[in-house]
């Protein structure tokens, strides 16, 4: 039998960048590609994504990246790898694969290894073959995917919730969930995400009621920012918006492009009669959907609210509605847009994180899923890790044993051998990739330290000027400071710190040669601790010397 390995290359002990991978024997499937959005203590890091150091080091043997919706924590790090791993291979149903396109096209990148399946079509790949199911998610197309092995099926469920209610592209196939229980599952993987809320998701993912009363409430503008890829919620909203007389204008390219190709596709139904350019945007009872580009998280919505914009500027007459619950991590970033839009007089709807839930999987949910799978093995994935710990509690509550429920971090590899797992400690190399704006490769920790010091104590320039025959001190050194003090209260501080700096100048410069190195060393040190030593901060230390 195959020696079969499963790992985490992100996704685990965090929300956003999933990235599953399965070995089986020399051959690698890969299960999603997503990034992770920046929380506030990444000073202007966009995105993150998961190192994929492995995947390059081990291209040869990929199969394929499997992708299970359109959504960002999904699939947006598929640009990042084809750039590096231009030939490696991207599957994905009718939806999903026309949002990667998209992304591909925007990056100039190709798009030839792209490939289509459809649900309940078997892909064989040697002695393995992969099964696309349907799921339930708000992006339409969604699917879980079922690894056939000689040891069992592996299935990976992605984000799914049980609502009879979703059909057509959003619908669950239960009869083939079952039918693949049945056959013998080795192995579930599972997400986290809602594991520690009681009952089904639906129906308090459905949105429509609050959408109807916030229309019949308020008659001017209304301002609706939503996720670009919940086609199922902004469907919710053009439903109940048909049922009035507004029109509505898309802000943001992302957006509009995905929006006009799901209706292109009949994924969504609206009328595109009624979808106006941004010249309209100030028409009275006009709805304006909001959403963000690719990796910053409520980037548009800040524009408008600091009068950035150059469409859009909110009154008191204004409605504004945050339709999709706030991402852990993001809850500073959306209080501070709160408050601002309360600052304007702006009348301000925000989703109640209780009472509304996203398409991820409640407690019932994921117990009926392993009801159906009947799986020897359960690994809960998706989800920082108290939701793993709770998704762990939900399998065993369906009798499985705990033994056999898997809590692992990323990297940490599990392994099995004749339909058993077998202990081991192997890891592979885990790591974030930090990616600021449009810089290809990592920020990196060294970068961010640095943004941190300046955020918080500010920076000090020390500039001298020395006469490149004499080595003489011709100007300087002047003390500049960005952040640190206010100069014109400090004059004496500005002093000393000139005479610090001169002293060590002079001390390591001789008639023919100056030792620039030991100069710049002891002026961070000496200098360093004398503005500690009196001011209790610690500025960044820049020596600049040039010779004349």
């Amino acid at each position: 039998m195959s020696k079969i390995k499963i790992f985490s290359l992100g996704g685990l002990n965090e929300i956003g960048k999933n990235m599953y991978v399965i070995e089986v024997d020399q051959d690698i499937f890969i299960f999603d590609a997503g990034l992770k959005y920046a929380d506030d203590q990444l000073l202007g890091v966009d995105y993150i994504l998961p190192n994929y150091d492995y995947l390059k080091e081990n291209k040869n043997r990929i199969i394929g990246i499997f992708i299970t919706h359109g959504h960002d924590g999904q699939m947006g790090a598929i640009p990042d790898i084809m750039r590096d791993i231009p030939e490696i291979k991207v599957y994905g149903t009718r939806f999903t694969i026309e949002i990667i396109k998209k992304e591909l096209e925007d990056e100039k990148l190709k798009t030839d290894n792209l490939i289509e399946l459809k649900a309940n079509r078997k892909i064989a790949f040697g002695k393995n073959s992969i099964f696309p199911v349907s799921v339930t998610h708000s992006v339409p197309d969604s699917v879980g995917y079922v690894l056939n092995t000689d040891q069992g099926a592996i299935v990976y469920a992605g984000n799914y919730v049980f609502d009879p209610t979703m059909i057509g592209p959003y619908k669950t196939d239960i009869g083939k969930l079952a039918y693949i229980g049945k056959q013998g599952v080795l192995c579930l993987l599972g997400e986290s995400l809602y594991s520690e809320k009681s009952g089904f998701t639906s129906p308090k993912h459905r949105i429509a009621g609050m959408i109807r009363e916030t229309l019949i409430k308020n008659e001017g503008r209304i301002l609706i920012n939503v996720f670009n890829a919940q086609i199922a919620r902004i469907q919710e909203i053009f439903d109940e918006i048909t049922s009035t007389n507004r029109n509505v204008v898309i802000l943001g390219k992302r957006l509009e492009s995905i929006i006009m190709k799901a209706i292109d596709m009949e994924y969504v139904k609206f009328d595109k009669e009624r979808i106006q350019n941004i010249r309209h945007v100030n028409d009275e009872g006009i709805i304006v959907l909001i959403s963000d580009e690719r990796e910053k998280l409520f980037s548009n919505m800040t524009r408008i609210t600091k009068g950035y914009d150059k469409f859009i500027k909110l009154t008191s007459e204004d409605t504004v509605v945050f339709a999709t619950s706030i991402y852990d991590g993001m809850e500073k970033s959306a209080t501070k847009i709160f408050d601002k839009i309360a600052q304007l007089g702006c009348n301000l709807v925000i989703i109640s994180t209780k009472k509304y839930l996203g398409h991820h999987a409640s407690r019932e949910d994921i117990m009926l899923m392993i009801d159906l799978m009947q799986p020897k093995y359960y690994f809960p994935v998706i989800g920082e890790y108290r939701h793993q710990v709770e998704n762990a509690k939900d399998a065993i509550r369906t009798g499985m044993d705990e033994d056999h429920v898997l809590l692992r971090l990323n990297g940490e590899v599990v392994t099995f051998q004749n339909k058993e797992l077998v202990p081991n400690n192997e890891k592979v190399k885990v790591d974030d990739i930090l990616i600021d704006g449009k810089a290809v490769g990592d920020v990196g920790e060294l970068v961010i330290k640095d943004r941190e010091l300046l955020s918080e104590n500010g920076i000090v320039i020390v500039s001298a000027t020395i006469d490149r025959q004499t080595k003489k001190v011709l100007a300087g050194p002047e003390i500049l400071t960005r952040g640190f003090i206010y100069v014109k209260d400090s004059s004496e501080l500005i002093k000393e710190s000139e005479k610090i700096s001169l002293d060590i100048i002079r001390e390591n410069t001789k008639p023919h040669y100056v030792d620039f190195s030991k100069i710049k060393s002891s002026v961070r040190d000496k200098l360093g601790k004398y503005l500690y030593k009196e001011t209790e901060c610690k500025p960044m230390i820049l020596i600049v010397i040039q010779e004349v």
